[in-house]
């Protein structure tokens, strides 16, 4: 989402008072109206939020041949559509528009702490960041006798176990890429080929993504490969968060706030 407002500054001609704040706030007014807005898009089915990501739906891609005009006309339909199904405000009046009296500080903070924690995370070194992949499986119950040091490491870069000394039927093969690009099908192919023991499944974790040809290579893989992004990393890392070893916690310290649900 901060990466979205980013971009829609550079292109928009703000005056004074769209780039004012909010007495009772602090937020910049047109960040909380532009968001404001987005709520119609996701009534459209045209945008999904998911924990301050944004993802554009091939139906709001489609949406973009519509003119200017009729684009906002279908977002507000189905704004209002939602909005009457909605209990009635305690004023007993509708929220106006676009001016909204409170913007929604719910969104933008989930916006900004994620962001806040990708940006911690992609600070690390192809390393470093082996290291909190391991504590995750350690705070799921997995041991981790095996982290790749630096060099050649035969293609796996963790090995887990179910049990200290690996004797159950069962152990994690992890590859672990941490760069912008996605991962690709040739990747997943070399994963794939190091699980050749009975009881082998591989994790494949990738700060970048994934391209489609390799999540289609996971899916049809002749053995389970199981595929982790940064959005997932952070997800789980938030409800093992307390099972994790303290000297992780404190490398990557969460605390969790209370907010008022949001309707949408």
């Amino acid at each position: 989402m901060r990466d979205i407002l980013d971009a829609a500054e550079k292109r928009l001609k703000l005056n004074e008072y769209e780039t004012a704040r909010f007495e009772n706030t602090g937020y910049v007014r047109w960040e909380s109206i532009l968001q404001f807005y987005s709520i119609g898009l996701v009534k459209a089915g045209w945008l999904v939020k998911k924990k301050g990501v944004w993802y554009v739906t091939p139906e709001g891609t489609d949406a973009l041949k519509l003119s200017a005009r009729d684009f906002i006309d279908v977002s507000n339909k189905k704004y209002y559509e939602w909005k009457k199904m909605q209990p009635p405000a305690p004023t007993g009046g509708p929220e106006p528009r676009p001016d909204p009296p409170r913007p929604p500080e719910y969104e933008q903070a989930v916006g900004l702490a994620r962001a806040e924690i990708r940006a911690h995370i992609a600070a690390l070194d192809a390393y470093s960041f082996q290291d909190p992949v391991a504590a995750l499986l350690r705070a799921m119950g997995y041991h981790t006798p095996f982290i790749a040091p630096k060099g050649p490491d035969g293609g796996i870069d963790i090995l887990a176990y179910r049990d200290p000394f690996g004797t159950q039927n069962s152990r994690i093969k992890v590859l672990v890429k941490h760069r912008m690009q996605k991962a690709n099908v040739q990747e997943v192919r070399q994963l794939s080929d190091l699980l050749n023991k009975d009881g082998d499944t591989g994790l494949f974790v990738s700060s970048g993504g994934f391209t489609d040809d390799a999540l289609d290579a996971i899916r049809n893989a002749p053995r389970h490969i199981e595929k982790l992004d940064l959005d997932t990393l952070i997800d789980l890392w938030d409800e093992y968060y307390e099972k994790m070893d303290e000297e992780y916690k404190s490398r990557m310290p969460l605390r969790h706030v209370a907010f008022l649900a949001p309707l949408d």
